[in-house]
Order: structure tokens, then sequence, then C-alpha cells
């Protein structure tokens, strides 16, 4: 059974603009990892944030387990885009990794390793981070995230601030919650190699143009002459 199923999701900031979704349709299967891709603009964001419950579809529905969203909202967790956040602000890894708790209950040191072992920062739980490099902080952001009880993961944008070596590096991460049973769903503006990873794609311009292995998603947009995308 699915873990999570969007039907017919369409979203508009305004009525006098046109829609930033229209009739988007997906499912995201248990323990498999899945890229959502498309040009800026496309709606890759806006549609993360509808299917954790942030923001509400003008019309479809979201289910979670056969549940609608909104009585099962704890099993979906959202990364945002590390460029959204504020990393000045004077707080150590293993304090921002602590926030992850839901309600900000208190966590234990076993949670809080555990977090931090299996994005590779353990060494750095001490280190502020405005001292740490974008590779590192984008670790520590989603420790944060594996913190809560979710088994849905929601990552908006996780590899943009990787170079090729460590963004490999980061989607084996990835890649072993999905083998662990979690569901995960990433988020990229950038086609490539890396794509073939992941179990399935779907890609998206307001629209879903394609859906299915990283070839066939390639392939059905090089049929169609899809000139936003760089193929």
């Amino acid at each position: 059974m699915p873990s999570l199923i969007a039907e017919n999701l369409t979203y508009s900031y305004s009525s006098k603009i046109k829609p930033a979704l229209s009739k988007v349709s997906l499912k995201l299967e248990q323990g498999t990892l899945t890229a959502l891709v498309g040009p800026n603009g496309a709606g890759k964001s806006t549609l993360l944030s509808l299917l954790q419950g942030s923001s509400k579809p003008n019309q479809g529905e979201i289910t979670v387990d056969g549940k609608p969203l909104r009585n099962n909202r704890s099993q979906v967790a959202l990364m945002p885009q590390r460029g959204k956040l504020n990393w000045n602000f004077p707080i150590t890894v293993e304090g921002l990794v602590s926030l992850g708790r839901v309600n900000h209950s208190k966590s234990t040191c076993c949670e809080l390793e555990a977090a931090l072992q299996r994005v590779g920062i353990s060494h750095l739980a001490k280190r502020r981070l405005d001292a740490l490099s974008g590779g590192q902080q984008q670790r520590a952001l989603l420790a944060k995230t594996l913190m809560n009880p979710a088994k849905i993961f929601l990552l908006d944008e996780p590899c943009s601030a990787f170079d090729p070596p460590a963004k490999e590096d980061f989607l084996l991460i990835i890649r072993q919650l999905a083998d662990s049973g979690f569901t995960v769903f990433v988020s990229s503006h950038d086609w490539g190699t890396s794509l073939n990873a992941y179990d399935k794609v779907v890609a998206l311009d307001k629209i879903i143009l394609a859906s299915g292995s990283p070839q066939e998603v390639q392939e059905k947009l090089s049929s169609i002459n899809y000139l936003r995308w760089k193929l």
C-alpha cells in the first residue's frame, strides 16, 4: 500500500494568477527513494509544502496510509532548503539537531547520537553552525529532520550545497534511509547521472510531465521536446 497518495492537487497563490500546480497526482510507496525534478519555478517547493501539510490545496486530496493528511501529519517531515535559513544563529550542531523533536520535547542522548551518526557528523556535535561548510550544515539539517518520528521524509533541494563527490555521499545516506523502510521524496532542479540512484523520478512543471524510472522520464521529456529541461 502506498505511504502517501496525492490526487488532483491544484494550488494558486492568488485567484488573479495561473495556478502554481494543476491537477497533480502521485504515489509515494513505502521504502522507496523518489526524485522530484523540474526547472526553477516548476512548483517543487509548493508541492512539498502541500504534502507536508503546511499549505492546503485549493482542490484535491492527500492521504497517508489511507487517512487524510490532516489526521496523519506526524508521519510526514519536511527538510527545507538550506538557503532559506539563517545559519548565523549562535547554536551548536547538537543544539540544532535536538530541536527536531516534535513539540521540542526533550531528546535522549541515544536519539541524538543516532541521528548524527546516520549523517556522518558525530565528530561535529559541539561545533557551531556558522563554523561549518555548506555541506556540513546540510547534513546537520538532515539530522534535525531525522529526529522527527515520521516515516515519510520530504527533502527540498538537499544536494544544492555539495560538490559531485559529496553529493554522491549524501545520496548514499538517503538511499540507506529508504532501504531501512522510510519513504523519501527529494526535490531537485538538476538533471544528471546521479538520478540513477533513485527508484523513481517525477518530472514537474506545474503539471506532472512524466513519472517512472530515470530512463523512462528522460525519454518522455525528449519525446515531447521539453525545452525548459536540461537534457
